[in-house]
């Protein structure tokens, strides 16, 4: 739980884009994140793509080969920038790419502690890899190449990194994950691995599921105009995706990241959501019961109050927490989905479609029985007693409802 700083990297907005990323903006949303989200379990401030390129998107690395933070965009350095973030009690993410960077090649650093370099690393003939090509692929059975993902870790570990996210993964790139996730075991600092794409190859999953804690399984959420995002660019998708990678998800602690979530500011100044308060309420709910990692993104200074109300609901919030996937029911323009958190059932209903809709769920396709008493999990309400169906009334286009059976 927390927020990440692509949403207003990626936007087209004249105030965002790759040049917002600087010290002083992150201090900010630290400040911000701290002092509206983290008393709701929102402690993760994920910095990604940019921290260590310069104001024209070259990426740099130190003479071993390990990313620094630019010095254009963090003149502090990352270490004071990590204390000021764990100083909020926060938590804090920095991003990285699968594979080789080529800059690490051509200068064919030293591998810290070993007698090797870059470029003995590297997978002959060269190779590009990732999802754009813009690394090279990594010959692990060069023991040299572990100890070279080893030396970043243990750098990152030292500035108290609690989280990474290595973007651009392929089938071809889960021993890339592997590796970090190995790093981080023999750093003995405990961080969160998130293995990202847009989406990442379904074909990776049974591979990750060991060292990823997350996998993303769609396609990024913003919509890279001049809101974070729109309905259809991208949050519809995840409603036919996620099924898809339901079965894939088989081992403890490995589960479905969703991306952000564009509920931050549909009003007054900085970058909007793109999104209606009904949509962003059918996103808090289906990121909830997907159990995905639950970050915001947008410019968290200009949270407003329906969005934190959205954000902060602990009822929602422990659906997610419970780390237990859901079953979708019925697919199709009205959705149901289910799953059981200990002896309580949860039931999510979406309407996908363009106008309101009635729906209804058959309490025999959550596998319950006998009467059930019904509690609205959003508006924190009893509904009664209930026997063999409940019908969601009304259900606005791109809304959702979420209900306990107990």
């Amino acid at each position: 739980m927390g927020w990440s700083s692509w949403s207003v990297e990626s936007s087209a907005h004249s105030d965002y884009g790759t040049r917002w990323l600087n010290e002083g903006n992150i201090k900010n949303a630290a400040d911000s994140l701290s002092g509206k989200l983290a008393s709701a379990g929102y402690n993760h401030l994920n910095i990604d793509a940019g921290w260590n390129a310069d104001f024209d998107w070259n990426f740099h690395t130190d003479a071993n080969g390990i990313p620094d933070a630019d010095k254009g965009r963090f003149p502090s350095g990352m270490p004071a920038l990590s204390d000021h973030v764990h100083g909020k009690g926060l938590k804090l993410g920095l991003y990285g790419a699968a594979g080789l960077e080529k800059e690490v090649y051509d200068k064919n650093a030293p591998i810290l502690g070993t007698d090797c370099h870059a470029q003995d690393i590297a997978v002959k003939p060269l190779t590009p890899s990732n999802m754009w090509g813009g690394n090279w692929k990594i010959d692990y059975s060069n023991p040299c190449a572990q100890d070279y993902i080893d030396s970043i870790v243990a750098r990152y570990a030292s500035w108290g990194v609690d989280f990474i996210k290595i973007d651009g993964v392929t089938k071809d790139n889960v021993a890339d994950i592997k590796a970090w996730s190995t790093a981080i075991d023999h750093s003995g600092r405990r961080m969160w691995l998130s293995a990202s794409g847009w989406p990442v190859d379904i074909a990776a999953a049974d591979g990750l599921k060991d060292a990823a804690n997350g996998v993303r399984i769609d396609t990024d959420i913003e919509c890279y105009c001049q809101t974070t995002s729109t309905w259809t660019s991208s949050v519809d998708d995840r409603f036919t995706d996620l099924p898809k990678w339901l079965e894939k998800l088989d081992a403890p602690g490995y589960l479905a990241d969703l991306d952000a979530m564009p509920i931050n500011n549909n009003t007054g100044s900085g970058l909007q959501d793109g999104i209606s308060d009904t949509e962003r309420q059918t996103v808090m709910t289906f990121w909830s019961m997907a159990s995905s990692p639950l970050y915001v993104g947008g410019d968290i200074w200009f949270l407003d109050d329906k969005a934190k109300a959205i954000l902060t609901n602990p009822e929602v919030i422990a659906v997610d927490q419970a780390a237990v996937l859901p079953r979708q029911i019925r697919s199709g323009d009205t959705q149901v989905w289910t799953k059981r958190i200990g002896d309580d059932t949860y039931a999510a209903v979406y309407n996908l479609g363009s106008s309101a809709a009635d729906i209804t769920v058959d309490f025999k396709d959550l596998g319950v029985r006998g009467p059930q008493q019904l509690r609205d999990v959003v508006a924190r309400e009893d509904f009664g007693s209930f026997k063999h169906t409940w019908t969601a009334k009304s259900v606005p286009a791109h809304g959702s409802r979420l209900i306990k059976l107990s």
